[in-house]
């Protein structure tokens, strides 16, 4: 069957994402259209630079074509977050990118988009599922060319102008400027290269790259910019003397950073240190949203400036939505995405990265500096996080002790209060956490654990390692 999860439809190219699912669920995108009278505009497609992207895009603007709707593709690879951005500035209805975004290479997917841009909520992805489900006659498809030729199928030439021209407007591109930055680019040989490589260049920054070449296998690795898959963007950062390195996932989404003297600064970490920035040097006002397994260390920076703190469930369209809601100035996720207010309503690492050598550039101080003034300010926050692999029939098990029976492990401490809205988070009395809850994309068991010390962040996920027994 196929299903979308928080990130979309993702799936083992060869297995489940083959030309004719494909199709599929384009036909299932083609009728959700229909049925919701927005076939008027057209749909823009973008991919990434896995294999099979391109190929996939346009079987997927095939069957669109055929149905009577205008396509919109693009002539090279492109991050998520443009795609998302030219729905919000062209009224679109709709927009797909053919992704699997931080997943092994193995895998491939499809992400859907709705108006002004917003990952398509629950609600519209479930319908799109039944519709699929229902689906019986051969899917119709127009061949590719003809369709170009027939005006069905439109190539976009320049379609990183206004994306790249909205985000340069946003930054202090003086205060970068004047400060000259040297950064070290590893692009994690994904589509989000060229974007972040000319907002870089307009801003004098010397920008050096690596990993820029297209590599259907990642170079061996995942396409996450985690801190073992930056090895060697630390270790050349250190020997080449750079300000910092920078590092963005296969759909340019997802960001990483490694600091001078070989520090990599995690997800949680970039999130508090733009939020502070933004608060407290550039004069912004307002809230800041994280979801369920991201750190706390927010919430304590929001209390200091008289400003709160939201939690959401897993999932960045609940971000986005909580942004619009109470007018946050910023919102992230701890697997590194965030989004800033007055800009997309989804995650964009090109405009993260920008801003972050912004911040880097006005403040003065080094990443290491700027947490460790965190730190000194707001205490110690250490995350750790696990994935636990189990035979696919024994996640009823676990659903079942958990979810159904509502079981813990001894954490040998007291709990303060437990939370079923997205898995099972457990809140402890001295601020710190673990929360569990199935993947959303992959067959894991994802576990976050965060404390004052890692020590004491890895018992709990020992606890429950030892008491699920896998």
């Amino acid at each position: 069957m196929i299903r979308f999860g928080t990130g979309g439809w993702r799936a083992i190219i060869g297995d489940d994402f083959i030309a004719d699912n494909i199709r599929l669920v384009a036909a299932g995108i083609l009728e959700l259209a229909k049925e919701q009278g927005k076939t008027a505009k057209p749909i823009i497609i973008g991919y990434d630079r896995r294999f099979l992207s391109v190929n996939a895009a346009k079987w997927v603007a095939e069957v669109l074509a055929e149905g009577g709707i205008e396509v919109w593709f693009l002539n090279r690879s492109a991050p998520t977050p443009l795609i998302m951005h030219t729905v919000k500035d062209k009224g679109l209805h709709f927009g797909i990118e053919i992704t699997a975004s931080h997943n092994p290479a193995n895998y491939n997917g499809i992400k859907l988009f709705v108006d002004e841009g917003r990952d398509a909520p629950v609600e519209i992805t479930e319908r799109l599922e039944a519709i699929i489900d229902s689906m019986t006659e051969p899917v119709k498809h127009v061949e590719f060319d003809s369709a170009v030729e027939k005006g069905k199928i439109v190539y976009l030439h320049s379609p990183f102008n206004k994306f790249l021209d909205d985000i340069i407007g946003l930054l202090d591109m003086q205060a970068l400027r004047d400060r000259g930055l040297r950064v070290l680019f590893d692009t994690m040989h994904g589509s989000g290269a060229y974007p972040l490589q000319v907002i870089l260049y307009t801003a004098r920054c010397t920008i050096d790259t690596i990993n820029l070449d297209k590599d259907a296998y990642f170079g061996g690795q995942m396409p996450a910019p985690t801190e073992q898959t930056l090895a060697t963007l630390t270790d050349m950062v250190i020997k080449g003397g750079y300000d910092f390195g920078i590092a963005m996932d296969g759909d340019g989404d997802r960001l990483g950073i490694v600091d001078k003297n070989g520090r990599y600064i995690n997800a949680n970490e970039i999130l508090c240190m733009l939020y502070y920035y933004l608060v407290k040097y550039k004069g912004w006002k307002g809230a800041v949203v994280r979801n369920l397994a991201t750190t706390h260390m927010l919430d304590k920076i929001a209390e200091s400036f008289g400003e709160k703190c939201y939690e959401v469930p897993v999932g960045f369209k609940h971000i986005s939505s909580k942004i619009d809601e109470v007018d946050a100035v910023l919102g992230g996720e701890s697997s590194g995405g965030l989004t800033v207010r007055g800009h997309i309503h989804g995650k964009d690492s090109v405009y993260a990265a920008s801003l972050f050598a912004e911040m880097v550039s006005v403040v003065g101080k080094s990443p290491t500096e700027i947490v460790e003034e965190l730190e000194k300010e707001y205490g110690k926050y250490e995350m750790v996080e696990d994935n636990l692999h189990f035979a696919p029939e024994y996640k009823q098990v676990i659903n079942g002790i958990i979810f159904d029976e509502k079981k813990l492990p001894d954490f040998g401490k007291k709990i303060a209060k437990v939370n079923y809205e997205d898995g099972c988070k457990v809140y402890f009395e001295d601020d710190s956490f673990v929360i569990c809850r199935f993947s959303g994309t992959e067959p894991l068991l994802r576990i976050f654990a965060e404390s004052s010390d890692a020590e004491t962040a890895k018992g709990y996920i020992s606890a429950f390692r030892t008491f699920l027994n896998i």
